[in-house]
This record gives structure tokens, C-alpha cells and sequence, in this order.
């Protein structure tokens, strides 16, 4: 079904879930959302519906019975996005790409926000270096996962790439300020502010 199709469609057809999640720009015109037949391939074959509670058919069955629940349960957010869903669905269906508009759907409320909120010093490094960086809170738990791995590369990290003939990681003052620009144009200033928001609200 192509997007041209999907807004010939009447009014109340596109109130339910299932085509507003088709409607969504995120969505690819061949996604096979409405052809599901709940086989249970998509279940069978995640890794993530393998060591939690979460239901890759049972996600598509609750869309597809305009459940709106799904968009504040928070088992949304077990999706690894590895698209095995993708590879294995017969009809073309991909849980992971409708998980995708769901979350998105669900960051519209604070429900959403708040499942986020602590990727937010991503965020800041992006606003600050205009890339993403390691933030320095997670420096102490890569300290215990990596030991004097993690030590060793952040004292000679300079020092490798140097070597390995690379410029600094670091963008030039008006590279940054091109970058700080676009985020501001495409909104993810506000975004990452409305997120915080909700944050200083608990």
C-alpha cells in the first residue's frame, strides 16, 4: 500500500493506530503492518522477546486492535532494533520499524520523555563538541567493564591517533558552530530542553 493510498483512505480508517503508525514519515511505503497474519516468526526468532517479557507479535497484535496502550507500556522500549523481526516476517512486517513511530509517539508524552531523559549528557556533548563523546559519567562503570583497557586508551588516546596519521576528534570552531546551528534549525534543542523539563518536574 502506498502513502498515496493511505491518505485516499477515509477519516475514520485513519484514526486508528495501526494507520496512523503507516502514516507516519518514519514508516516505508511497503511495510507490512496490515498483512500480519501473527505467525509468532517474529517472536521466535528476537532476541529481546528471548530474555524479557517483550512480545514482538504481541506488539503488532495491540496495534493492530487500536490498543493505545502500547504507546505508554514501557515493554516498548526492550526492542534491541536488530531488524531479525525484519529479515524473518513473510509479509514484509517489521516490528522494530513500528516500535520506531511508537516510541516516537510515546516521546510526545512524558511517558516518553521520561525513558529517555538518561541519554541526555549525550545530548549535552552534542550541544557542547558538537559530536558525540563518552559522557563522564559513564567513564566509572567502562572503568569496571574494561579495567586498565578503558585507562589506557583514554591516557593515549591522543597518542593513537597520532599515529595512526588522524587529525583531532574535535571539530574546528566553525565546524561547531555549523553543527550548533543545524540543531537548533531541526528542532533538537527543544527537544533535548522539553525532555529536561520533564526531568526537573519529578
Amino acid at each position: 500500500m502506498t502513502k498515496l493510498n493511505r491518505r485516499e483512505m477515509g477519516n475514520s480508517s485513519e484514526e486508528d493506530l495501526a494507520h496512523r503508525v503507516l502514516k507516519d514519515i518514519k514508516a516505508p511505503s511497503d511495510l507490512g503492518l496490515l498483512r500480519c497474519v501473527q505467525c509468532g516468526l517474529c517472536t521466535s526468532m528476537c532476541p529481546a522477546s528471548r530474555h524479557s517479557e517483550y512480545d514482538a507479535r504481541e506488539i503488532i497484535k495491540r496495534v493492530l486492535d487500536n490498543d493505545e496502550s502500547i504507546i505508554d507500556d514501557e515493554i516498548i522500549w526492550n526492542c534491541f532494533y536488530c531488524y531479525t523481526c525484519h529479515s524473518v516476517c513473510p509479509v514484509g512486517n517489521s516490528v522494530c520499524e513500528v516500535n520506531q513511530i511508537l516510541r516516537e509517539m510515546a516521546i510526545q508524552k512524558d511517558v516518553g520523555k521520561k525513558q529517555i531523559e538518561s541519554f541526555m549528557s549525550f545530548a549535552d556533548s552534542y550541544l557542547a563538541e558538537g559530536l558525540g563523546i563518552i559522557p563522564e559519567e559513564y567513564h566509572g562503570q567502562l572503568k569496571i567493564d574494561y579495567g586498565k583497557h578503558w585507562e589506557n586508551l583514554q591516557e593515549q588516546l591522543q597518542d593513537i591517533r597520532e599515529d595512526l596519521g588522524l587529525e583531532s576528534m574535535y571539530l574546528l570552531p566553525e565546524a561547531k558552530e555549523s553543527v550548533d546551528k543545524t540543531l537548533e534549525a531541526i528542532g533538537f534543542k527543544k527537544r533535548v530542553q522539553e525532555i529536561k523539563d520533564v526531568r526537573n518536574r519529578k
